[in-house]
């Protein structure tokens, strides 16, 4: 039996950039951080005792006896390009909901192949992993999703990562003093919005018009390297939170189904109570809204949004790791 644990993320700067039909045209770069939230995906050979090949658990329960047989698309394909075809069982559980903008689904995708490689006793490097993730999501199962959850589960950590229009992505930690990752931590807030979507359904909207979006998706992408100045220059961190409030307004913009009106109700309200800047931090249309607020407003964001869940949350450094191995 073996146990892989992934990291969910928060995305902060440069979400949309990259999407592979933006940046191996124009290139493109994000800032996000993993989270100590986690998806956990246990595996193990399945004795052979019972009617079914396959047994897989997730908010389902499927018993099967091919992998075509598999109903779950990443599980499907994982174990297809893993080369694993019977005699396996895989139960998955989660520290956040599915369809919520965290990446649930390509840390799901990263830590299922971690798990099956580790009780396969086949090593992959980090390269490997994110390579073979990115390929089922986007090119085996034609997924509409960018390339920037697949690398912060594998990596893990408080990144900023390039997307080169040769297709080459490279991640480099954020090297900013340790009283300034804690200080900008200090000044978030996670609240759940009670709305789930699929987010490749969202990404169709704009990404489809994705030459339409070019001025406001370049934009985007700029805004990386101001979030960058101010995080390695010691600026007021504010600046940090306003541009968060202008990144939301240019991502808002370039589609229709990435707000609604409980969406805007939602931001409006944090805003008149205290939160100088926030954003929905998947694709948009539902999922968890992140907001910059000075911790002596915090009391009043709460109190604004009476009703949403709120998940306290710290930056984590590790991308998905095997965290319990039985080899008997």
């Amino acid at each position: 039996m073996i146990i892989s644990r992934t990291p969910y993320r928060v995305s902060f700067f440069g979400g949309g950039t990259d999407y592979p039909s933006w940046y191996l045209k124009s290139g493109g770069q994000v800032i996000s951080t993993t989270i100590d939230k986690y998806c956990y995906i246990t595996c193990r050979y399945l004795p052979p005792f019972f009617d079914h090949n396959i047994r897989i658990a997730y908010s389902q329960i499927e018993l099967c006896n091919s992998l075509d047989e598999i109903k779950h698309p990443s599980v499907r394909e994982a174990l297809r390009k893993a080369g694993v075809t019977n005699g396996i069982e895989i139960h998955h559980d989660g520290d956040m909901p599915a369809r919520s903008g965290v990446g649930s689904s390509s840390s799901f995708t990263v830590g299922l192949l971690n798990a099956i490689y580790g009780l396969k006793g086949e090593k992959k490097n980090k390269e490997a992993l994110l390579a073979d993730s990115i390929d089922i999501e986007q090119n085996v199962l034609g997924e509409t999703v960018g390339s920037q959850d697949q690398t912060m589960a594998v990596y893990g950590g408080f990144n900023h990562i390039k997307f080169n229009k040769t297709g080459v992505i490279s991640v480099e930690k954020m090297n900013i003093p340790e009283t300034t990752t804690s200080n900008l931590n200090s000044h978030l807030m996670l609240f759940f919005t009670g709305l789930t979507r699929i987010s490749s359904n969202v990404a169709k909207t704009y990404i489809k018009d994705i030459n339409i979006n070019e001025k406001r998706l370049t934009r985007i992408g700029s805004m990386v390297d101001d979030a960058i100045s101010i995080l390695k220059t010691g600026k007021d961190l504010r600046t940090f939170g306003e541009l968060l409030h202008e990144t939301w307004m240019e991502k808002r913009a370039l589609g229709s189904s990435i707000s609604t009106d409980k969406i805007d109700e939602i931001y409006t309200k944090a805003r008149n109570s205290g939160a100088t800047g926030g954003k929905l931090i998947g694709a948009g249309g539902g999922g968890f809204m992140l907001l910059f607020v000075p911790p002596e407003n915090q009391i009043n964001v709460r109190k604004s949004l009476t009703g949403l869940l709120e998940v306290p949350f710290q930056f984590e450094e590790h991308g998905s790791q095997i965290i319990f191995k039985d080899e008997n």
